[in-house]
């Protein structure tokens, strides 16, 4: 704890030739050194106390400045050493300053009557009209907001959630607006009721109130020009420029804000990029991604999200208020101009064109086309399995992943062919089969609800999933012993958990304890997401064996049906990497991609074709 003391007579004497005033001096105390001569023009109103001001501070590349306090209004406040603040147009109060701060042309800082700095505010995504489903604050991974997000209506579990995270919130809330060591505040207008942590840069922005900034040195956050953002919570790494306009938002690690994004009763996890559209009620999971100004991302939950130009949902029910929602599903995406009518449920990697109508709930056909032509609705099945955007992306995100190693909240699980995948490729492929058999070959279409499926579209869809099922097989068996699974956690069924793959028994255990107590505090419930993650391997060998006997009507894994398995791998590899090669030379056909665009990337393509040594995860 820093000792203070109260000033000198000299001190005083000091501080009014440089025209300064005081309430009362009495109140004003000062630690180790201290120097009057470095404040100037400063009124001070209720308790001060003021740090060693003997250093200097850098305000710009090679510009460097001698700390101190010019041309502000102070009342209870705190300022650490080594601040240079200054030009403090209107006043800051209730305030407490860390150490190597430069604060300078600001017009108001302070702690009002009723600050909660963001923290436990209950926002409504998806159901834009809800009662509210989802408590942001500090601690908030995209797993545990998707929890609440599923299971709000239960009212054990609401209850107990809320107590959890009541308690968190009680146990970290400061008495003040704080302002944290090495932070950068510039030409600010207002500050009120915030919590700003360390390494913060803030140059130009509007207003924050009622927010908690997470920054820290290692994961410093950026607020720039224009921004405003009130009752919101902004995590480390992320950056939020260029006249964004949040309310109500949780926005996760390293995600980034700009260019006039809007966004209210939002949440963005981990490497989410939103630029010039707008979000209402909308989860936006891991690397959601919005660029285009005309898009909006309404009454939807998403992960690894691509939003085409003029992307548009519909929640708005014909008069009962916009109360509709849906979820797309990991790797979906949606072409320019797309619409979708809510609720509809995408499944995972698939890729909307048109105005989608009816409904769609495509989750037992993944890796389709969906496309409105006029009143019709095609389904293409397991088309998008055999993609050259399907291979980039799946290399891509774990590039794109910014977050620091050692500090990551959301948990991010970058298979693409796993038990929740498989899952619904199995059910895909009956479907299309039951088709099949039901109307036999000799007809030009099929329909699958309010959906028409061509007939040649069919039986390659049947082809795709196949293809995916005995990849998936096959680079399972690679990285696991033969052996039969020593526990039976990981048959069933599988969810994604915004980012987090687990089985469906898994999370009833995890919602059982949150109810019963079991886990007693927010760090245990997120401690419990991790360890689900590190056995995630255990758990997928233990459905994948069961789902290899299925497939190959086998009563045990012997040798002999190793090497089947490994051999049809193989052929399904090769075949899969000749389909990707084949769209991007029909792209190149087309003369959308230049000669040595499709050089380099069949050159890529031949050369990595090896899913361990080249990192294509399942």
């Amino acid at each position: 704890m820093k000792e203070y003391r109260k000033l000198t007579q000299q001190e005083i004497d000091t501080l009014i030739l440089n025209g300064c005033q005081a309430q009362d001096w009495t109140m004003v105390e000062v630690s180790d050194g201290f120097d009057p001569h470095c404040i100037h023009r400063v009124n001070f109103y209720g308790e001060a106390r003021l740090g060693d001001c003997s250093g200097s501070i850098e305000v710009s590349d090679g510009f460097v400045k001698h700390c101190g306090i010019n041309n502000a209004t102070l009342r209870n406040v705190t300022i650490g050493d080594n601040c240079l603040i200054e030009n403090i147009g209107n006043f800051m109060n209730n305030v407490i300053v860390g150490d190597n701060c430069h604060i300078s042309n600001v017009c108001t800082i302070e702690t009002r009557k009723g600050a909660t700095y963001g923290q436990g505010g209950l926002i409504s995504v998806l159901n834009e009209v809800g009662k509210g489903n989802l408590l942001i604050f500090d601690g908030l991974n995209s797993q545990l907001a998707a929890l609440m997000v599923k299971e709000f209506g239960n009212k054990a579990f609401r209850e107990a959630v809320i107590n959890l995270v009541q308690k968190s919130v009680d146990a970290s809330r400061p008495q003040c607006s704080t302002i944290g060591d090495n932070v950068e505040i510039t030409n600010t207008n207002e500050i009120t009721n915030s919590v700003i942590g360390d390494g913060c840069v803030m140059s130009g922005a509007s207003r924050l109130s009622n927010c908690t900034i997470s920054s820290s040195v290692q994961n410093p956050i950026t607020i720039g020009t224009g921004v405003i953002c009130e009752n919101s919570i902004i995590s480390g790494g992320s950056k939020i420029i260029n006249s964004v306009k949040i309310v109500d938002c949780m926005v996760g690690e390293a995600c980034e804000l700009s260019n006039g994004f809007t966004a209210a009763s939002s949440v963005f996890f981990a490497n989410s990029y939103m630029s010039n559209g707008e979000a209402c009620a909308a989860f936006c999971g891991p690397f959601t991604v919005s660029h285009h100004k005309s898009s909006l991302l309404i009454g939807g939950m998403f992960s690894f999200y691509n939003a085409g130009s003029a992307t548009n949902f519909s929640n708005h029910a014909y008069k009962m208020g916009p109360m509709h929602y849906g979820i797309l599903e990991r790797g979906s995406k949606t072409a320019s101009g797309a619409y979708l009518l809510m609720p509809a449920n995408i499944g995972t990697f698939s890729v909307l064109f048109g105005k989608l109508m009816y409904h769609p709930d495509t989750r037992d056909l993944p890796f389709s086309y969906l496309i409105a032509y006029g009143d019709t609705m095609y389904l293409v099945p397991g088309r998008n399995f055999a993609t050259v955007g399907l291979y980039r992306d799946i290399r891509k995100w774990p590039k794109r992943d910014k977050r620091r190693v050692t500090d990551r909240k959301s948990i991010v699980n970058f298979d693409w062919l796993s038990p929740f995948s498989i899952s619904e490729v199995l059910r895909g492929k009956r479907i299309l089969e039951t088709l099949r058999a039901a109307s036999g070959d000799n007809v030009s279409t099929y329909n699958y609800h309010e959906y028409v499926i061509k007939a040649p579209l069919l039986r390659k869809g049947i082809r795709f999933y196949d293809l995916a099922l005995r990849i998936y097989m096959g680079a399972v068996l690679k990285r696991h012993r033969p052996e039969a699974p020593s526990s039976r956690t990981g048959e069933g069924n599988w969810v994604d958990l915004s980012g987090l793959l687990l089985p469906e028994s898994e999370e009833r255990r995890l919602i059982d304890d949150i109810v019963n107590g079991t886990l007693s505090s927010i760090e245990e419930v997120l401690d419990r997401f991790v360890t689900i993650h590190n056995n995630y391997n255990e758990y997928r060998w233990t459905w994948t064996y069961r789902m290899i006997l299925d497939y190959y009507g086998i009563d045990k894994l012997d040798a002999e049906a190793e090497e089947r398995i490994r051999a049809d791998y193989i052929e399904a590899r090769r075949e899969w990497i000749a389909l990707i090669r084949k769209d991007a030379e029909k792209e190149f056909n087309l003369g959308d991609v230049e000669q040595d665009v499709l050089d380099d990337f069949v050159s890529q393509l031949e050369s990595e074709v090896d899913f361990e040594n080249n990192k294509l995860y399942m």
